[in-house]
């Protein structure tokens, strides 16, 4: 029998993407094993969202390499965001530009390829990963989601409600969906006209009102009987009042939430392109937990983006503090290529600067009870 090694980078889209394609391969004959070393086919699911994963998708990639000059018979496929950048463009020079980039790669796999109608063999076994929208229209500054998965796509929404029954048939007692931006599922679908539901018109925070489907979503989702349904990422400018609604009256709904703030000055959260003020972001999480008893935030938030001096960064300090963050998942800036921060703003402020800010961060939030 034939052996594959899946590696996945990134974030929960890739992971349950990673699911799906072991399950391609396995319908092919192939049998999963946990040292590349061993496999005759490595499959390398590629995040560019982040320098550090980057780096660590590109070593893995010329490690084989160097093996495959030596030579050791492996088939190596790449797909993923790096593969969703190339393919974009539709003349093909950025696709032979990678695969000169990276010779050792037998096959750039555009994700689309493989169908949200296999059913994944899931790692999980306590929570299982559903998919419910890929790619982002929300254009952050600093964000290559957009270039690398292209516009939001959302799946069938019966489509999402049977693969739900059919992992808690399974056993699951966990269910999590995902999405680059969750909350705004099903504007597509609306405004394709195919859907009876009356949609959630979202007040979005400086970018216009949109339609979506999300709340009808999770609630349904939640009343299959999971002991907790959770759902990743959302954005705060499509937090209806809604969405709230839903998440109050279902319990099983987790409690913790995730909020992306990325900056708490308004200055630099407009150089970002968030749509939303500071002012707006702290309401909204006062809401949040003035209406759903228990409710936790857990964020993300980007440290030294241009622009953020030293009075900036104390600004959102302050921020931070009177939001009450749980969790937060600290990023120390880095300009994504193609994005517009990297193209038309500095990278001003120093690896130590930064390090020694998240040090701050870090004590201040993550470390607080100790």
């Amino acid at each position: 029998m034939r052996k594959i090694f899946v590696k996945t980078f990134g974030c929960a889209q890739n992971t349950a993407d990673s699911e799906r394609v072991k399950t391609f391969y396995w319908q092919k004959g192939y049998k999963e094993v946990d040292d590349w070393k061993e496999a005759d086919l490595v499959v390398i699911n590629t995040c560019i969202i982040r320098e550090s994963a980057e780096n660590r998708a590109y070593g893995l990639i010329n490690n084989i390499g160097i093996e495959k000059k030596k030579g050791k018979k492996i088939r190596l496929v790449v797909t993923g965001c790096l593969t969703g950048l190339a393919d974009k463009d539709e003349s093909g020079k950025k696709m032979k530009a990678l695969k000169k980039r990276f010779p050792a790669v037998d096959r750039f796999l555009p994700i689309e390829k493989i169908s949200f109608k296999i059913d994944p063999l899931r790692d999980e076994k306590k929570a299982a990963l559903i998919p419910i929208s890929s790619g982002c229209n929300n254009f952050c500054s600093y964000c290559i989601v957009p270039f690398s998965r292209g516009k939001e796509i959302s799946r069938s929404y019966d489509e999402i409600i049977e693969e739900a029954k059919r992992v808690k048939d399974l056993g699951f007692k966990e269910v999590i969906l995902v999405g680059q931006n969750v909350n705004s599922y099903g504007t597509d679908i609306v405004e394709r006209g195919e859907s009876d539901l009356k949609p959630v018109m979202v007040k979005s925070m400086g970018k216009g009102r949109i339609p979506t489907l999300f709340p009808y979503l999770l609630e349904e989702v939640a009343k299959l009987g999971f002991e907790k349904v959770s759902f990743v990422s959302s954005n705060p400018w499509d937090f209806s009042d809604e969405l709230i609604e839903v998440i109050a009256r279902n319990e099983n709904i987790d409690r913790l939430l995730h909020l992306p703030i990325q900056s708490g000055d308004d200055e630099v959260l407009k150089k970002m392109n968030r749509g939303y003020t500071t002012k707006e972001y702290l309401d909204l999480v006062k809401k949040i937990k003035t209406k759903v008893k228990g409710a936790k935030i857990s964020t993300d938030i980007i440290i030294g983006f241009p622009g953020e001096d030293d009075k900036a960064f104390e600004r959102s300090i302050e921020v931070y503090k009177e939001a009450g963050f749980d969790i937060a998942y600290l990023n120390k800036y880095s300009p994504r290529k193609g994005t517009v921060s990297a193209k038309v703003m500095k990278d001003e402020i120093s690896r130590a600067e930064k390090k020694k800010r998240w040090w701050v961060l870090e004590e201040i939030i993550n470390r607080k009870e100790a």
